[in-house]
């Protein structure tokens, strides 16, 4: 039976409610679903079967002009050693390019190949789609109150950054 059947039902529904009455557990539990079903359609969708949650980390990080390596493993919170090996997966699946830092010769920048440019595009229009089944659900007004107020989460997140 483990260690729930000793678990009366009540403990079990209490633990259950707090769980669903912290909009933090519900932020990290929606982030996540709407990770997974994004990633499901871009492996499906864009042709790149070996895309990975790791993988999808990084993106958000890159910017247009690129970035260091160092700087993307601070913004995901890991270590260099850890971003190598993502950015060379991608770089050899055509995604990302390293390129010479303007800045500083020795360094390389990350930063997305023409492919990988046109693959975020199309990624972008799948979180479309996936923001579209919600906004069915939610209504527009739902939505854009959801939107803005995701907006404001972030920018106290970030605050400090």
């Amino acid at each position: 039976m483990g260690h729930l059947g000793r678990v009366d039902a009540h403990r079990l529904a209490d633990f259950e409610a707090r769980k669903r009455a912290s909009f933090a557990q519900l932020l990290i539990k929606c982030g996540r679903l709407v990770h997974d079903r994004g990633l499901t359609l871009a492996r499906e969708r864009l042709g790149v079967p070996e895309l990975r949650s790791a993988h999808l980390a990084l993106l958000p990080h890159i910017p247009f002009a690129g970035v260091r390596q160092t700087s993307l493993a601070e913004a995901l919170g890991i270590s260099k050693q850890a971003v190598g090996p993502l950015v060379s997966e991608l770089a050899r699946s055509g995604v990302l390019e390293l390129t010479s830092d303007p800045d500083d010769r020795r360094a390389k920048l990350v930063r997305f190949s023409a492919r990988g440019l046109a693959l975020m595009q199309d990624g972008l229009a799948i979180l479309g789609e996936v923001e579209e089944a919600l906004r069915e659900v939610l209504g527009d007004t739902g939505a854009a109150d959801l939107h803005r107020l995701l907006l404001a989460v972030h920018d106290a997140l970030t605050a400090d950054s």
